[in-house]
């Protein structure tokens, strides 16, 4: 699947797109939800789901319930490359399960292989969140392999730093940020309509390309 415009969404919420349109336009692909640890993946993909009808699916349970054990376990045990190579397998395998939508974990969009699988059968959606708002919910919880011991801060600095430029290759951004989830989800149906292919027949479709625009704005 050609790359969607990526496009970033806070605005035009008088007017949502209808969820069973916008199911129906992702024509079996399923949403694929990509950030950083802290960015609403879980939370926003189990509200998107409901809205669109569709199963929601989150990568690190998967990967949890195919290894017998936590992910703290997976890295403790095995390594960091052991788990991104399990993560790449589990996501594949979830891929050629969809429609759905389907959250991933922080470094799993740092896959070249991922991203192809997730271009192939799905539609990529950032949610973009600020340095700032990362840190506040990633200190809610300490189950996090990459951010143990000391200066969480500038851990999580080094990784937005390092996975920013590759997470602007989504089709599309949504900015997360501390507003009901509701919100978001609102603003990520925007989006899709926005990206997703229309029939020509559609009144909507006029001034739209009838097929995944391969042009990226940034964010």
């Amino acid at each position: 699947m050609a790359s969607t415009r990526n496009q970033s969404r806070t605005s035009r919420r008088g007017s949502l797109p209808d969820p069973a349109g916008i199911r129906a336009r992702l024509d079996g692909r399923s949403a694929v939800l990509i950030g950083m640890m802290g960015a609403g993946k879980s939370s926003v993909g189990r509200r998107l789901a409901a809205r669109l009808g569709l199963p929601f699916v989150d990568a690190d349970t998967e990967i949890e319930a195919a290894a017998g054990c936590s992910i703290p376990e997976i890295f403790a045990l095995h390594g960091e490359e052991h788990f991104r190579d399990g993560e790449r397998k589990v996501i594949a395998r979830l891929l050629d399960g969809g429609p759905q939508v389907l959250a991933t974990g922080g470094g799993a969009w740092m896959n070249e292989t991922t991203r192809e699988n997730v271009a192939r059968v799905g539609v990529s959606i950032w949610l973009n969140a600020d340095l700032d708002v990362l840190l506040r919910r990633v200190r809610r919880r300490d189950d996090r392999p990459l951010l143990s011991g000391d200066d969480i801060e500038a851990k999580l600095r080094h990784l937005v730093d390092l996975r920013y430029p590759t997470y602007s290759m989504a089709d599309v951004t949504v900015h997360s940020r501390d507003v009901p989830h509701d919100v978001v989800v609102d603003e990520i149906l925007i989006a899709l309509d926005d990206c997703l292919p229309r029939d020509e027949a559609d009144p909507g479709a006029s001034g739209r390309s009838g097929g995944l625009s391969t042009e990226r704005t940034s964010t």
